[in-house]
């Protein structure tokens, strides 16, 4: 008679999947999901703002008439449908580069615009130049490509010229990953002048520039910057990644890819092997929503909102952080950056503020190489100016 079958364990996962940790942020945001708790952490909108009135009627008319609801209940094209696409480059037009529907990929959300194009541009052992700190979800996707990450020095204002200069021609990297307005985590903007020379640099010394405008639409104070891709030497190598997440809803999960048609064509096939195509009914929706409301004016709505709750947030810090701290003031975006005297540790006193039914996002995940442990990211945008007051206070009462 035959033996006993002894079981054979299973092959290995994927080295990539095991060498790059999950974020940390999700990790927070799971233990904070209690409603007792005023959470900083999460890059969330304000779920009141939202236009709910406006997108179920979208909704409705899409599904209204037979022929548009079979339309918007079928699969669609890998590109997205011709509405969205139009109504997306007009927008893009409106701000200042022309932009043809063709030009416009839409994405399930500006991540996985970021994902295609790690699949589209990188291979193992590519160079791949980002700010310090940066995106977090972006170095995750970078680093699942297999790509090398590399920081870029910075200032208060971002990126410094000079440096990206002398790195791009030492290292000959493949792309430079940047959010220039508002960015995430630091809420800093990149000056026009510096616009200028990271898209001179690019065009001079052959570099892919992959720009992230997530937060472009909630300005605050001061004036627009162009895009990096509206620059001479920049406009035939920079992928524009956008998103309705911030300005409509997030659960859309809308975004889109501007890019030249090479890098275009190459993310399309990316994507038809990712998910064939974004939500054909969330996709037309968007379309109808857009072509009866003036966005414009809702998200003017939003910006009034998020600037009082950004100046509370401000105004409380003072007395909420330790004698010594150090943040900034954004022009617009979702986030303030702070950094904590010498000897403290945000990470390490995040349990302490959760003990207290506040959170934040301690700053270490977003840095490549070396982190600064003193530094913090906040939200301001989740939560009412009452309830920013109140979580500064429970804030202050954690960190002493």
């Amino acid at each position: 008679m035959p033996g006993p079958v002894t079981a054979l364990s299973l092959p290995a996962l994927a080295t990539r999947t095991t060498a790059v940790a999950g974020s940390p942020i999700r990790d927070i945001l799971s233990v904070t999901d209690r409603p007792e708790v005023i959470s900083f952490a999460g890059g969330y909108p304000a779920p009141e703002l939202f236009d709910t009135a406006g997108l179920r009627a979208a909704y409705a008319a899409t599904l209204s008439a037979r022929g548009s609801a079979a339309r918007a209940l079928q699969y669609s094209t890998t590109e997205g449908v011709p509405e969205l696409r139009r109504a997306i480059a007009a927008r893009a037009g409106a701000r200042g580069l022309p932009t043809a529907a063709d030009q416009v990929v839409v994405t399930t959300g500006s991540q996985q615009a970021l994902s295609l194009l790690a699949g589209a541009l990188l291979d193992p052992g590519d160079v791949v130049l980002v700010e310090n700190p940066t995106y977090l979800a972006a170095l995750q996707g970078f680093a699942l490509a297999g790509a090398r990450l590399m920081a870029v020095p910075c200032d208060e204002d971002g990126i410094l010229p000079d440096a990206l200069e002398e790195i791009v021609r030492r290292e000959r990297p493949k792309l430079l990953y940047t959010i220039p307005t508002f960015q995430n985590p630091t809420g800093r903007t990149l000056p026009g002048a510096r616009r200028a020379a990271v898209a001179d640099i690019a065009g001079r010394l052959g570099l892919w520039l992959v720009e992230d405008d997530p937060y472009g639409d909630l300005r605050y104070e001061g004036a627009p910057e162009p895009w990096l891709a509206a620059h001479p030497g920049a406009q035939d190598r920079t992928a524009l990644l956008g998103s309705f997440s911030k300005v409509m809803a997030p659960g859309l999960r809308l975004g889109w890819l501007r890019a030249p048609a090479p890098l275009l064509r190459a993310a399309v096939v990316a994507k038809q092997a990712a998910d064939l195509h974004t939500s054909t009914v969330n996709q037309l929706a968007a379309a109808h929503y857009l072509a009866a409301v003036d966005l414009d004016a809702h998200v003017a709505t939003v910006r009034d909102a998020y600037r009082v709750r950004r100046d509370a947030l401000l105004a409380g810090l003072p007395e909420a952080l330790p004698p010594g701290s150090e943040w900034n003031r954004p022009e617009g975006g979702m986030f303030v950056w702070a950094r904590l005297p010498a000897g403290y540790d945000a990470t390490a006193l995040l349990k302490s503020a959760v003990a207290h039914d506040v959170a934040y996002v301690p700053g270490a995940p977003f840095f490549t190489g070396t982190p600064d442990h003193r530094t913090l990211r906040l939200t301001f945008v989740t939560h009412t100016p009452v309830e920013i007051a109140e979580g500064l206070r429970r804030l202050g009462r954690a960190l002493r």
